[in-house]
C-alpha cells in the first residue's frame, strides 16, 4: 500500500523545514450536539454528522458507536494511518494493516455506584496485524516509529491538560 498521503507528508515536512513562517501547529475541532436521550450528532469539518449513541443496556437506542468505542476506534485508525505514512517514508511495502483495540471499563464508575472506581477505561490494549513482504526486524522498527509518533497513542499515554467552560443561555457560568 503506497500512500499518496505519505508523499504529501514528506512534502509538508520539507516545506516546514524550509519555511519558518508556515505554522507547524494544527488545531482540530469537533462540535457535538445532544439530539435526544443519549443520541448525539458529532460534526467534524465538512463531513456529515456522525451519530453517536449508547447501546440499550446503557440507556440508548444503539443508533451509532458510543463515545468509548469511538475513542478505541480513534486509536486504531490513528495507528493504521501512521503505519501507512511511515511505511511509505521508510520504503516498506504493506499489503494490509489491521488494528484490534479493546478497553476494559467498569460501568460502576460511570454510574457512581462505587466512587473508588474511575469512570473511564482501566486499561486499553491493541494488537496490530500486518501483512508484508518485509522481514520481522523491519516491521518491528516500523512499529517502534509508529508507537513513538502516533498522536492518539501519545494523547492517551501522556498527561494532557483538558479544560472546559460552561455556558447557560449564552452566558458563561
Amino acid at each position: 500500500m503506497t500512500s499518496p498521503l505519505g508523499q504529501k507528508m514528506l512534502q509538508k515536512v520539507s516545506d516546514l523545514s524550509k519555511n519558518a513562517t508556515m505554522p507547524a501547529r494544527a488545531i482540530f475541532k469537533s462540535q457535538v450536539r445532544l439530539d435526544a436521550g443519549t443520541q448525539c450528532s458529532a460534526f467534524v469539518r465538512k463531513f456529515p454528522a456522525m451519530i453517536v449513541d449508547e447501546p440499550p443496556e446503557l440507556g440508548g437506542n444503539d443508533a451509532g458507536a458510543n463515545p468509548v468505542e469511538l475513542l478505541l476506534s480513534s486509536l486504531g485508525t490513528c495507528q493504521a494511518i501512521v503505519y501507512s505514512l511511515y511505511a511509505n517514508v521508510m520504503g516498506i511495502e504493506l499489503e494490509s494493516v489491521t488494528v484490534d483495540v479493546k478497553g476494559q471499563l467498569d460501568i460502576r464508575g460511570l454510574f457512581g455506584v462505587d466512587l473508588s472506581i474511575p469512570p473511564g477505561f482501566q486499561d486499553i490494549s491493541f494488537e496490530t496485524r500486518i501483512t508484508s513482504s518485509a522481514d520481522a526486524a523491519t516491521i518491528q522498527e516500523l512499529s517502534r516509529v509508529v508507537e513513538a509518533r502516533c498522536p492518539t497513542l501519545d494523547t492517551l499515554t501522556r498527561k494532557v491538560p483538558v479544560t472546559g467552560r460552561l455556558f447557560l443561555n449564552g452566558e458563561a457560568v
